[in-house]
């Protein structure tokens, strides 16, 4: 290692603790490597903030590669470590500072296969059906008519490799060998990039369980402790659609030691299916199902490319910020029967309902973001947007972002009319219509003691973990009745919440006070806006009836909560569509408050999660046409404002 990298590295330590920590980061030496000492902090036990993402694919993953993505999970590993990896498309992306932990997880179904069949020296490239994707990737086109076939072209391959491993004519143990052989790569290249106390990584893949898009899309991320004794075949759709089978499996490999967590993700795309109130096969929820469930699924990813899933403006018409990249435009949407039961606000509400009848709550969830890039690599920040799916959505005309016009435009227009779409006067891709809505999120944040993964995967397990849309915002919460003594500005004050209160992810029964009190505190992404408010979200059942209030718990700029309305006044941060620069003079970089509930009855069962807002800054799709020389589209947000959701702190009465 390069002594300049080890500055480098050294620096990321120091910034990554809120400033309440730094004072403690002290560094120990570990093994020696090209020369030169690896830095590793001790252990903080008033825990460090980590981001990372936790849903990544690589060429490995059906769909990737046939988006041209040539990325290996080694790639993906040295992206998060801050180098630069090829885009199908032929630019390079690059993180402005390196993540502090990172799993690749391809899609288990079909592990390596699309690659196997490109292969043309293997033995799988025989079967006639493999001729299409002989040599995908061996001379990529990023013409439209290319990129309409390739976007199709895994449907057919797809069904014809189903049809012929259930009628024999495929060899089923050859597809297996692969997707093995694959997986001990994979796992191998985790092992090689952790970096223990600097850099972890986690064995995972994604068990990839649906029906269609807003019809029981079920879709879960398993993230493996550690990489011993690694099952040889991983769970796949091919063994069951069934989650509850998923469960089964962890649970038969967690009595053999390997431990291991299920992590949904798009549930708002699940039909009211990823926190329904039967078993998947319809069946009632019983006590068994609940503990299983809680047990395998301690984490729901909030937010990702494909959209955010806290809630939604029909689910939440009191909250004016619930349509933030929440917004499908698919028709499914229009139906809140298809909505309900599909939001993670929702399950909370929901987990509330089954209590009261008798059950332990079984969606008492923390919650992280991810990216489910597709290119190896994220994109987390919307000045620097390349989207998810390769040659798919990699150049902004391809993603609906600026106008298509020209020779391709015209006879594109000609050929396939439907294709195209015109707003504002200008004509777009209507292929972009899900594109356009897809967004730069998101992150997975935890509170753990040193970057490891014993360390980092216990946060997972107690839920002390909170997700962005994209910024490293930092945020703590918690919630107790010992915060009455403490100050702001006590220097103790985050050893006290830890040692007398409850952290995000747990939970606070009836106590001697009344209304137990609540502490925030937030710090924002220095390379990103200052925050403007930080919030507290409140879920509880009155007269069997869900109820959800959006209390502003702290503002920006010295501002004060309206107490009738609960809500900071405007802080007036603009935002220059012209050349998308911001105020310079408006937010706080750190926010930090106590606070109780005025609402607050002792004898009623309630959730509480905190959501921080930066400043409004332009859209992804904004830059984009800014750089262009174009308008943004009118019928997509100009603006929006980054994020962060702590887990919850669940309050009961008995």
């Amino acid at each position: 290692m390069k002594r300049q990298n080890y500055i480098v590295i050294a620096s990321i330590i120091l910034i990554n603790a809120c400033s309440e920590n730094n004072e403690n980061t002290k560094f120990i030496e570990v093994e020696e490597q090209d020369s030169f000492f690896q830095p590793r902090p001790e252990p903080n036990p008033d825990k460090n903030a980590y981001f990372g993402d936790l849903h990544v694919h690589t060429s490995n993953s059906f769909d990737a590669y046939t988006f041209g993505t040539l990325a290996s999970p080694s790639d993906a590993y040295r992206f998060a470590q801050g180098e630069a990896i090829p885009h199908p498309t032929g630019y390079e992306i690059q993180l402005k500072k390196p993540l502090d932990f990172y799993a690749v997880t391809d899609h288990a179904v079909f592990l390596g296969i699309i690659k196997e069949a490109a292969d043309t020296s293997s033995e799988f490239s025989k079967y006639e059906f493999t001729e299409p994707m002989h040599n995908l990737n061996d001379n990529v086109s990023n013409s439209i008519f290319s990129i309409l076939k390739r976007s199709g072209l895994f449907r057919g391959f797809g069904g014809a490799l189903q049809e012929g491993l259930e009628n024999g004519s495929v060899d089923g143990e050859l597809i297996q060998s692969v997707g093995n052989s694959v997986w001990q790569k994979t796992i191998k290249a985790a092992d090689d990039a952790y970096k223990p106390g600097v850099f972890t990584t986690f064995a995972g893949y994604e068990y990839t369980s649906s029906v269609d898009l807003y019809d029981k899309y079920l879709h879960r991320n398993v993230i493996f402790k550690d990489t011993k004794n690694l099952p040889v075949k991983i769970f796949s759709r091919a063994d069951s659609q069934d989650p509850e089978e998923l469960w089964n499996w962890m649970d038969i490999q967690r009595e053999a030691g390997v431990e291991s967590l299920a992590i949904p993700h798009n549930s708002n795309i699940s039909g009211g299916a990823a926190f329904s109130m039967s078993d998947y096969n319809g069946g009632p929820i019983d006590e068994a199902y609940v503990k299983q469930r809680l047990r395998n699924e301690p984490l729901v990813e909030i937010t990702q490319a494909k959209a955010t899933s806290e809630t939604h403006p029909f689910l939440s018409k009191n909250d004016e910020w619930a349509a933030f990249e929440a917004i499908t435009n698919m028709p499914q949407e229009n139906n809140i029967n298809k909505l309900k039961g599909g939001y993670v606000r929702d399950a909370y509400l929901r987990g509330l309902t089954l209590s009261e009848k008798g059950l332990t709550n079984p969606f008492k969830f923390g919650v992280i973001g991810s990216s489910d890039t597709h290119v190896a690599g994220g994109s987390y920040t919307e000045e620097t947007h390349f989207s998810k799916i390769g040659l798919l959505d990699g150049e902004p005309y391809l993603r609906g972002s600026v106008p298509y016009e020209g020779f391709y435009g015209f006879f594109t227009k000609l050929l396939r009319p439907d294709s195209i779409v015109e707003v504002d006067g200008n004509n777009y891709l209507g292929v972009s219509a899900r594109l356009i809505r897809f967004g730069s999120s998101g992150l997975a944040g935890v509170w753990a003691e040193e970057n490891t993964r014993e360390s980092i995967y216990e946060a997972f397990r107690r839920k002390e973990t909170f997700g962005t849309s994209g910024p490293r915002i930092k945020v703590r919460f918690f919630a107790g009745y010992d915060l009455e003594s403490s100050k702001l500005d006590d220097l103790s004050l985050i050893q006290d919440a830890y040692a007398k209160n409850t952290p995000m992810g747990g939970t606070i029964i009836h106590g001697k006070n009344n209304s137990p009190r609540f502490l925030v505190w937030a710090i924002s992404d220095p390379l990103g806006a200052p925050l403007q408010r930080a919030q507290i979200i409140k879920g509880w059942l009155e007269d069997g009836e869900h109820r959800e209030k959006v209390f502003d718990v702290a503002c920006s700029d010295g501002l004060s909560v309206n107490p009738i309305t609960h809500r900071c006044p405007d802080n007036d941060a603009t935002v220059n569509l012209d050349d998308c620069s911001i105020s310079s003079d408006k937010g706080d970089s750190e926010i930090k408050t106590f606070w109780k509930d005025p609402e607050f009855r002792q004898d009623q069962d309630a959730f509480y999660y905190s959501r921080v807002l930066e400043n409004p800054t332009c859209r992804w799709s904004t830059w984009d046409a800014m750089r262009d020389n174009e308008s943004p589209r009118s019928d997509i947000p100009a603006t929006i404002q980054e994020r962060a959701w702590s887990s919850p702190i669940w309050y009961t009465k008995q």
